[in-house]
């Protein structure tokens, strides 16, 4: 008896990567764009569908596979041909089976990178005179559109402004303001957000279980991570995970291996350097980036990963919950939160950002990574200014109250009592001998005459050492000018009280002496040894004190 003959096996498929086998087919699959989808919805439910659809974003959120889905909504028409206009497409009409394998003849794909010129524009001009030959609608979808020349855009204005009722235009473009406003204003608009990282990681979850694929959450999370929002990347990071993981035969996606094929840090290994940086670690600081480096991470990378472990922790402080995929690193990071104030991370940040630009513009990367660490650990045990000035002014509420400065020992007849109350008037007949007219003779009293008794028309007086000269008879006419009366003056050998020149430089002492006794100054340099006191030189601010000082 003859065997029966086997069946003829099925040609193999070609293997058709993540991005492209996943890409959504209906509204329900499409993540992250509810918003989009639910006005959509309402517009076909209402009847109310816009002539030009704008969908702009960044790569790989959905702008072409939305313009795809909105064309097979327009076009279904149900599994029994009686259907209409959909949110839901059926996608077993010949409509949905011929968009979604690109074949369909009234939906029209053009790429406007590569059909830039008014020519191509005006192909479409003439042909959508002509009605759709099976579909409901005739559909162009013109991707990257802002590729389009000016004179393209122009040619396509009338046109896309009141196109016949058969015709619908989909554009969909990641730089949206390079499009003219007079297109934009013709358009409905769709902004297309990124896709947040745990979404990404959900969908990624569930493709590798369609997949038939192990992953760890947290490798996962890595892969989501370095999507920055994109479906189409993650995807392909995913499928490149996958191969990568099925080369040593266990065929299960762990973070580790995702993370030496992306070239990450190690999580942990960021807990460790920041560890040693706030310890004050030196060396283990060097030995983990040394460590790093040979196992191919980047320099960069490391300041990348200890900024966002920083940005972490300053989160959890502020909303008192740590978002980390294993409890080990929530654990440290609530700690850090905890342990941490608010302006030591911030200047942590700070001194992260300062070193990642020189890491990214240095020679030598890891060199400059190095000496960034190594700062900003010397600089983590540094109090902040805020802690400073508290430190400082609690030294100032401790120390004893300074003792009165003396005059300087400037001699004054009768004491400073006496001199107190002679200054005023000798400075008075002063200023008025200088308004009148005699400066010579004003300078002169202010540096040579100690005054032993004033009296109205009579002035006794001696004069400081170094000065012999007789100025009798100059002071008497001087005074006799100013006041109009007969001056009685006379020189004698006896203690006067200062000289207006000495009174101010007296004075100036005295200020510098209580400035440097204040109890927050001498606090101040006490911390600080190094420290000087310099005088300003420079006008004071209006309602200030006689004098400014800076430091």
């Amino acid at each position: 008896m003859a065997s029966a003959p086997r069946p003829a096996s099925a040609p193999a498929q070609p293997y058709r990567v993540l991005a492209r086998k996943y890409r959504p087919q209906t509204f329900g699959e499409l993540i992250g764009q509810e918003a989009m989808v639910q006005t959509l919805a309402n517009a076909i439910k209402r009847d109310r569908l816009a002539h030009a659809f704008l969908m702009t974003g960044v790569r790989g959120v959905g702008k072409t596979s939305t313009a795809r889905l909105i064309a097979k909504a327009l076009n279904c028409i149900g599994p029994d041909g009686q259907g209409g206009p959909t949110i839901d497409p059926c996608g077993k009409c010949e409509p949905c089976v011929a968009i979604a394998e690109g074949r369909h003849i009234d939906v029209i794909e053009m790429d406007a990178a590569s059909h830039t010129g008014v020519d191509d524009v005006r192909e479409i001009i003439e042909a959508v005179r002509y009605a759709a030959v099976s579909a409901r609608y005739k559909i162009y979808i013109i991707d990257e559109v802002h590729m389009l020349s000016r004179n393209a855009f122009n040619a396509l204005l009338k046109t896309l402004e009141e196109p016949p009722a058969h015709v619908k235009f989909l554009f969909a473009t990641t730089e949206v303001d390079k499009l003219p406003v007079t297109v934009l204003s013709r358009c409905q608009r769709f902004d297309l957000r990124r896709i947040p990282t745990p979404m990404l990681a959900e969908h990624f979850a569930m493709v590798c279980g369609k997949e038939g694929v192990e992953a760890e959450e947290e490798a996962l999370s890595m892969v989501a991570a370095a999507a920055e929002g994109s479906v189409r990347d993650g995807l392909s990071i995913l499928d490149q995970a996958i191969a990568h993981a099925d080369l040593d035969g266990e065929g299960k996606v762990s973070a580790d291996k995702v993370r030496d094929m992306l070239g990450l840090s190690d999580k942990s290994v960021q807990r460790k350097l920041l560890t040693a940086i706030l310890g004050g670690k030196g060396a283990d600081l060097l030995e983990l980036v040394a460590h790093q480096f040979a196992l191919g991470v980047e320099p960069i990378a490391m300041m990348r990963g200890l900024m966002e472990l920083a940005h972490r922790i300053a989160v959890a402080q502020v909303s008192g919950a740590a978002d980390a995929p294993s409890a080990e690193e929530r654990e440290a990071i609530e700690a850090w939160a905890k342990g941490l104030r608010a302006g030591q991370l911030h200047r942590l940040w700070q001194l992260l950002l300062k070193g990642h630009d020189e890491v990214r513009s240095a020679p030598d990367p890891l060199v400059a990574a190095q000496m960034a660490l190594l700062r900003i650990m010397h600089a983590s045990d540094m109090p902040d200014p805020g802690s400073l000035v508290k430190k400082l002014e609690e030294l100032a509420a401790r120390a004893p109250a300074a003792a009165p400065a003396a005059e300087g020992g400037v001699p004054a007849s009768g004491g400073p009592a006496a001199t107190a109350a002679v200054a005023p008037r000798w400075e008075a007949l002063v200023d008025d001998v200088e308004h009148y007219g005699q400066p010579v003779a004003a300078n002169v009293m202010r540096m040579q005459v100690r005054v032993v008794e004033l009296a109205p028309g009579q002035l006794r007086y001696t004069q400081p050492p170094g000065f012999r000269e007789d100025i009798s008879g100059q002071l008497r006419n001087a005074l006799q000018d100013a006041t109009g009366e007969r001056w009685q003056v006379e020189r004698v050998n006896a203690e006067g009280a200062p000289t207006l020149v000495e009174q101010a430089e007296a004075m100036k002492n005295a200020d510098t002496q209580a400035v440097r006794s204040s109890p927050l100054v001498e606090a101040t340099l006490a911390a600080f040894p190094g420290a000087e006191l310099i005088e300003d030189d420079r006008p004071t601010a209006v309602g200030g004190g006689s004098r400014n000082w800076r430091r």
